[in-house]
């Protein structure tokens, strides 16, 4: 019997462990389970299903058009597949981490996937002055910056967010006291009610912060937005260190300027990237910002290290 036989399509709008909730073209929503001992499906998959008692079996995925993940030295964490967009949110306090949304918006752009940066608190007039400045650079380098203020200016914000999130499926990443759980609810106020159905649906009980799940902004589920887990690192070692120039978009244009085709950027002569940070004279248009230079070298560098 063919493996597609009897099955149903079916969209994955939430995981944890070996059970995925799959829902239907109608929006009846079904707990199903992984054939073997490992469940490979992720949220926003489109997948083949058939019914098994109560419940459904996954019969097969779909091909995915991109699949959003990180990768350490131990494993790899797959976040959500088909994605148009990743909205990283982060706010002026507290400080964050320029490595880590580097980190980030450069698995974006291995996946293709466009990436946008969401700054929140800008009630905080200082801490975001200073934050804002150090997105400059960003904004230079082609990145979307949105300016949020989620607890004081809701109503404003969700109009300008759904301008850039309409018709389209987005994942929200960020880090602790960021706002995430405030940007969800927001653009979904029944997000929280579901969480509790989702929850059990899936037999997470309390561990209901570990299922990543997607949640329709309107009615026609043509917008969706993505929720993952908070993480405290972010690994890229399923990127080449020799393409890692080529995904960091301040640094790419120079890369044809160098004289080695193998160049690393790091030590060579007639280097288009270092000259291009140096800011030589007869250097190629456009500047590398001294401190996106160093996040370039340190990726690089932790991308050498051998693997165990």
């Amino acid at each position: 019997m063919a493996e597609s036989e009897n099955a149903h399509p079916g969209l994955v709008v939430a995981s944890h462990g070996r059970h995925c909730l799959v829902e239907s073209p109608e929006g009846t929503r079904t707990r199903c389970h992984a054939k073997g001992k490992k469940n490979e499906t992720v949220v926003g998959d489109q997948v083949l299903w058939r019914h098994s008692g109560d419940e459904g079996v996954i019969a097969g995925v779909q091909q995915r058009r991109n699949l959003f993940y990180r990768q350490d030295e131990i494993r790899t964490k797959s976040f959500a597949a088909n994605l148009d967009q990743v909205l990283v949110l982060i706010a002026a306090e507290p400080e964050f981490s320029e490595l880590q949304l580097a980190r980030a918006l450069i698995a974006a752009e291995a996946e293709r996937i466009a990436p946008l940066i969401a700054l929140n608190k800008s009630d905080l007039v200082e801490p975001f002055e200073r934050a804002w400045g150090r997105l400059l650079t960003y904004q230079h380098a082609g990145y979307g910056v949105l300016p949020l203020s989620l607890r004081q200016s809701g109503d404003v914000d969700r109009t300008h967010l759904l301008q850039h999130l309409r018709g389209k499926t987005t994942l929200v990443l960020g880090p602790s006291g960021a706002g995430k759980s405030t940007l969800i609810n927001l653009l979904t106020p029944q997000a929280q009610a579901l969480t509790g159905e989702i929850s059990q649906a899936l037999n997470s009980g309390k561990h209901t912060t570990t299922a990543t799940t997607l949640y329709w902004v309107d009615a026609e589920r043509k917008t969706a937005i993505i929720d993952s887990p908070g993480f405290q690192e972010f690994g890229l070692h399923h990127i080449d260190r020799m393409q890692l120039a080529a995904l960091m978009p301040d640094l790419k244009p120079h890369v044809a300027d160098c004289k080695f085709y193998n160049c690393t950027h790091m030590h060579e002569p007639a280097c288009g990237v270092i000259a291009a940070v140096n800011d030589q004279p007869g250097a190629p248009a456009g500047r590398i910002e001294p401190n996106r230079y160093r996040i370039y070298r340190t990726l690089f560098e932790e991308l050498s290290q051998p693997r165990y």
